[in-house]
């Protein structure tokens, strides 16, 4: 697992490492540049004519040490200071005061000429205004210099919080963070600006962060095996849980069979489902191992009995938008149980009547795609993509749930719990079914025992990694639904084998 700090988050850091740790703020900037410099090397940046952009705050002093080095190991930088000295900030002072007393030329406008790479010392992570005026131009020639491109912390002109470009962004092919990768380096457009990320150690302890619930976390391949709920070689089918898939409207088999199917392959030892009685040949064709139970109108005895049957249960996933459907949700939602996942129609049913809330008796997952948390909100998909943290808590303490928010950055959040965001996926993925299946893992997770919040965030990380896994057989415009949970149970295997090997 690593943390994912924003501006002000990481800048706490900083002052704590500085005054409780007693580690010298111009000590932390010797180290950040002398790994940049190696972070170059490493990935075979050219560095015979290096041009290093410097901003006035801290940033930009990384930036002057970076030149020293450079100097000090032979190469030739040019240093372009496209800062203020009257906004120096005390540490870039001193850097740049070095870098004079050695003889190397600080130029104060445009240098033209070629270059092999541009070094992105201009803005750090403090940055929240727009760029505009001779800043933005700056930028702008940089951006069209055809050469490497690496950025110092994050590119200047990405919002370290929400990864927004503040008016306009430097294009980095790499992006040399300290301690941590900035946030706004992972959230997209940011992730499109940063290029490849590499984050290095200074002296700033990353477990820092673990006391602030605010602090994103994201998981990373050698979390899973840790992370999968534990069979045991004493156990049953009734060892997994029961659960209860209550998706599927005449004529939505599909959505129904992907979800119970994804819950199976993650290890649930028992799925029912209920749907409508169109779907029942379909189903016990495609998914033998299920049992079917099915409905034509409201039965509110045979739903009862039904919760009483499962641990767990997942309602919405081509459901419908009939009045039977949403009786069923309002239902399901005042039944007490150990947990239950809303998803896909299940959601546009709670967005009519947000009273529903009132009466839940369980502990909810929720797992809207952009659209409908829209509905869920009143926001615009605008607005929500730029503020997703700050609308995912504001609506969490509203009303409390684990609420998924997909994207292609998929984001988990409990109120008190750190933010996980999935870093694995891609656009193979962007295809009807998907989110059926994720429901389903979640579903299947959280039947094992595993919390409301461990069974999402857990269960976001394995559909993405199953994306990951379904892209590199098949390919990015070939992938189905169905090739998401074939994917995942190879990503399963694979974390149980490495577990036993280091048993």
């Amino acid at each position: 697992m690593r943390y994912l700090p924003d501006g002000e988050q990481m800048k706490k850091a900083d002052e704590h490492t500085i005054r409780e740790i007693g580690i010298p703020s111009p000590v932390l900037m010797e180290r950040a540049a002398l790994q940049i410099v190696a972070v170059m090397r490493d990935r075979a940046v050219d560095l015979s004519r290096p041009l290093i952009v410097c901003g006035s705050g801290n940033n930009g002093g990384d930036g002057f040490a970076v030149a020293r080095i450079l100097c000090e190991e032979g190469e030739s930088p040019v240093i372009f200071f496209a800062g203020s000295e009257a906004s120096l900030s005390r540490e870039c002072r001193l850097q740049m005061e070095i870098v004079r007393n050695m003889g190397i030329n600080i130029r104060t406008e445009i240098p033209e000429g070629e270059y092999t790479v541009i070094v992105d010392a201009l803005f750090g992570v403090g940055l929240s205004r727009e760029i505009s005026g001779r800043y933005r131009e700056v930028i702008e020639w940089m951006n069209v210099q055809k050469c490497r491109k690496v950025s110092v912390d994050i590119p200047s002109g990405v919002c370290a919080r929400t990864g927004r470009a503040l008016g306009t962004a430097f294009h980095a092919d790499l992006t040399v963070s300290m301690a941590c990768v900035k946030a706004g380096c992972e959230w997209f457009p940011g992730k499109n600006y940063a290029g490849e990320t590499v984050a290095v150690p200074i002296g700033i302890d990353a477990a820092y962060f673990a006391d602030d619930p605010d602090v994103c976390v994201a998981y990373d391949p050698d979390d899973l095996s840790r992370l999968l709920p534990e069979r045991k070689p004493d156990s049953h089918k009734g060892s997994y849980g029961r659960v209860l898939m209550i998706t599927g409207s005449s004529g939505m088999a599909g959505a129904a069979y992907l979800s119970a199917r994804a819950a199976y392959s993650v290890g649930a030892g028992l799925v029912q489902i209920y749907t409508h009685e169109d779907n029942r040949m379909a189903l016990q064709q495609l998914l033998p191992e299920a049992i079917i139970s099915c409905y034509a109108d409201y039965d509110e005895e045979r739903l009862k009995e039904l919760l009483d049957w499962a641990d767990v249960v997942c309602i919405g996933c081509g459901l419908g938008l009939t009045d039977t459907a949403e009786r069923i949700l309002a239902y399901t939602l005042r039944y007490e149980g150990r947990g239950c996942i809303v998803d896909a129609d299940g959601l546009n049913l709670l967005s009519r009547h947000m009273e529903l809330f009132e009466d839940v008796k369980m502990p909810l997952i929720l797992t809207p795609h952009m659209k409908e948390m829209s509905r869920l909100t009143g926001r615009s998909v605008g607005d929500i993509k730029e503020q997703r943290m700050d609308i995912l808590k504001e609506y969490a303490d509203r009303y409390p749930a684990v609420w998924v928010l997909k994207d292609s950055r998929t984001a988990v959040y409990r109120q008190g719990r750190h933010p996980v965001v999935s870093l694995a996926g891609n656009s193979a993925m962007a295809k009807g079914g998907s989110g059926d299946v994720l429901a389903g893992v979640i579903t299947g997770l959280l039947a094992q025992g595993m919390t409301d919040y461990e069974s999402a965030a857990l269960g976001v990380y394995l559909h993405a990694c199953g994306g990951d896994a379904a892209r590199k057989e098949k390919g990015s415009y070939s992938v189905l639904a169905r090739d998401l949970i074939r994917g995942i149970e190879t990503v399963i295997k694979s974390a149980e084998e490495k577990e036993y090997e280091r048993a």
